[in-house]
């Protein structure tokens, strides 16, 4: 009986140093090759339905955040997903927190949205463990994260030139933005830039608060607009559309009929403004927001298909004036037909995504 087994613990163990000895040369064994299929298949894409999408905002303010919030929606539903959303009410270490809890709660991706450098070991940890991470308008550096940015730089040049042909490049200004987010430090970039290169532009007043935003530079413009009688402001350029609601909002309500806004990003209540003819709102650059949370998605499932996407997604902006809209009211929706490349993007698209839009 001991003789019996010795045997079999002795065949055991030569058994046991065979599949070592071949793992280490690369020979695969039946249970290894079916374990590397099912791998390889899902790195391949399969059915991608199904997944778990963690959707982490700095903030969820005014409505250009709710529309595209509506894309990310529209997408991840679109793909069969569900979509869990985050907001850390402008608190950037809360946001940090709370990629760390959607990594450790295993999300199969995370989309960020805003932020700054302090996500940067939340994002890494989900790169690590092989989470598919996509960043909107957030300056961070993480190895294997796609980041999503507007090119703020064309859209402020864009608003920029359009208000030194109106005021035939002399004029005093009041500048709206806040430092701390990424988007509005690039504009203000370009921002430096022209007013060196245009001495005949000065600027007189500059404030700007992401907190409540619209209602604070509203309360705020009331007060600059006292400071400066009629005649002593030609314009405002806003760096944000909640920063050009409120000014606008102000200068309305006031009857400065001679100060016109310029402003950086678009939603349906922004377009209704600017379509107003008393509105001093005059026009904006922008990227449509649903379609930048659509785009966002198709790069974390690009990244769930086992695609290897690029690292940095530029979003080319358009410029939207009150001279290029019909006297009718339009939504965004309908942009499209007045303003050429608005809306209805297929940046991101893959042809293997068609199977998900048919089954929708």
């Amino acid at each position: 009986m001991k003789s019996k087994v010795s045997k079999t613990m002795w065949l055991v163990s030569a058994l046991a140093v065979m599949a070592l000895f071949l793992g280490a040369c690369g020979v695969q064994l039946p249970e290894q090759e079916a374990a590397d299929g099912q791998q390889s298949t899902a790195a391949a894409g399969g059915d991608l339905r199904g997944k778990r999408i963690a959707l982490i905002m700095e903030f969820n303010t005014g409505t250009f955040s709710q529309q595209y919030v509506q894309g990310v929606e529209e997408e991840v539903k679109k793909f069969g997903g569900t979509l869990t959303k985050f907001v850390a009410d402008n608190d950037k270490a809360k946001m940090a927190s709370l990629v760390e809890s959607a990594v450790n709660q295993h999300f199969d991706a995370i989309l960020t949205d805003h932020g700054d450098a302090l996500l940067e070991p939340g994002l890494k940890k989900a790169v690590e463990r092989g989470i598919p991470v996509v960043v909107f308008d957030a300056a961070v550096n993480v190895p294997g994260a796609t980041v999503l940015s507007q090119d703020d730089q064309k859209m402020a040049e864009l608003t920029l030139e359009q208000m030194k042909k109106d005021l035939n490049g002399k004029g005093k200004i009041v500048k709206i933005w806040v430092a701390g987010f990424a988007p509005m430090e690039r504009r203000q970039q370009s921002y430096a830039k022209f007013m060196e290169e245009n001495p005949g532009i000065e600027e007189i007043a500059s404030f700007g608060s992401a907190q409540n935003p619209a209602l604070d530079t509203q309360a705020k413009m009331e007060a600059v607009l006292k400071q400066y009688p009629k005649g002593e402001i030609t314009a405002v350029w806003a760096a944000w559309d909640e920063f050009a609601k409120g000014a606008a909002r102000a200068i309305q309500q006031a009857g400065r009929d001679e100060i016109k806004v310029y402003g950086i990003d678009m939603s349906d209540e922004d377009l209704q403004m600017i379509q107003d003819p008393a509105n001093p709102w005059a026009a904006s650059a922008a990227v449509d927001p649903t379609d930048i949370g659509r785009v966002q998605v198709r790069y974390a499932y690009q990244k769930l298909h086992g695609d290897e996407p690029e690292a940095n997604v530029v979003l080319e902006p358009v410029y939207v004036h009150r001279d290029s809209l019909p006297d009718q009211q339009i939504s965004t929706a309908e942009l499209s037909q007045y303003v050429e490349g608005w809306g209805q993007s297929a940046q991101g698209k893959k042809d293997w995504m068609a199977e998900y839009e048919v089954s929708k």
